[in-house]
């Protein structure tokens, strides 16, 4: 009985050894992002084209952007290729989970919810939320506040912090989700919402692009960090995202990609 019980033990801890030892494996730097990306030669990075001026759809079909020119810039520094991997919103970050790419670079809000699922690296940009709103509401609407009224429609992307913003913000008012910024914007621009409730660069960039058709209220009401998101337990790749950054921004090459997207329109001819 002894010796039986004794196998038995030295059985379990052996199971529990091997189990240590290929969780140790798995979280090594050498089975992390940034090993994986030299090793095949190419950056993947995961995006949703159609967030203005960060990811959009070219005239040509092709994609470019603030985050786009980022991620070209960071693949250059890897020394590999860069493939854009265009993926839905509301499956963005399964997709980062199961590998799909490696960092995810779209815009996307720093927040406790979505820090659960990914980790981020140093924010990015600080953006907010801003309305943008029917023409003929510029003389009584002067503040979110003012559309907190249950005779109002508010039009917002679903899952989006714009979404959860009106949902705070304009608790009284009727909320309508959908799932594209046009489709949002069309309710707007239709006269069957009264505004729509989204990040201020985009909404910057559209209301110049329609001008004279809606109102752009321009102060923000909130405050948000937007970060690039990755998988959990690689600080390396982290560090290394941190490093970039931080050279990007010494380097003024940031502070010229963000002229050129965010001060400068010369890019809307580009697209439709």
């Amino acid at each position: 009985m002894k010796a039986s019980t004794s196998r038995w033990h030295q059985g379990l801890l052996s199971l529990l050894l091997l189990a240590c030892a290929w969780q140790a494996r798995a979280q090594t730097p050498a089975d992390g992002a940034l090993q994986q990306i030299r090793a095949r030669g190419e950056l993947r990075v995961g995006l949703e084209a159609g967030y203005m001026p960060f990811e959009m759809r070219d005239k040509r079909g092709g994609i470019i952007g603030f985050d786009v020119d980022m991620a070209k810039l960071m693949a250059r520094k890897l020394g590999v290729k860069l493939t854009i991997v265009n993926t839905q919103w509301d499956g963005i970050i399964p997709a980062l989970l199961t590998a799909k790419f490696d960092v995810l670079m779209s815009g996307m809000t720093i927040t406790e919810e979505r820090a659960q699922q990914v980790d981020f690296a140093d924010p990015y940009i600080v953006i907010g939320q801003s309305v943008i709103m029917q023409a003929k509401l510029a003389d009584t609407v002067k503040s979110v506040d003012d559309l907190n009224d249950p005779r109002y429609v508010i039009a917002t992307k679903l899952g989006t912090t714009g979404d959860l913003a009106a949902a705070e913000y304009l608790p009284k008012a009727q909320l309508m989700k959908f799932e594209t910024e046009a489709e949002a914007l069309l309710q707007v621009r239709g006269g069957r919402a009264a505004a729509f409730v989204y990040d201020l660069p985009y909404n910057a960039v559209y209301v110049a692009r329609n001008p004279g058709q809606l109102v752009l209220l321009p102060k923000p009401f909130t405050r948000e960090e937007l970060g690039w998101a990755i998988r959990k337990n690689d600080p390396e790749w982290r560090a290394w995202l941190n490093e970039f950054l931080a050279g990007v921004r010494q380097d003024k090459a940031y502070d010229a990609l963000y002229g050129k997207w965010f001060e400068r329109t010369a890019w809307l001819k580009l697209v439709n």
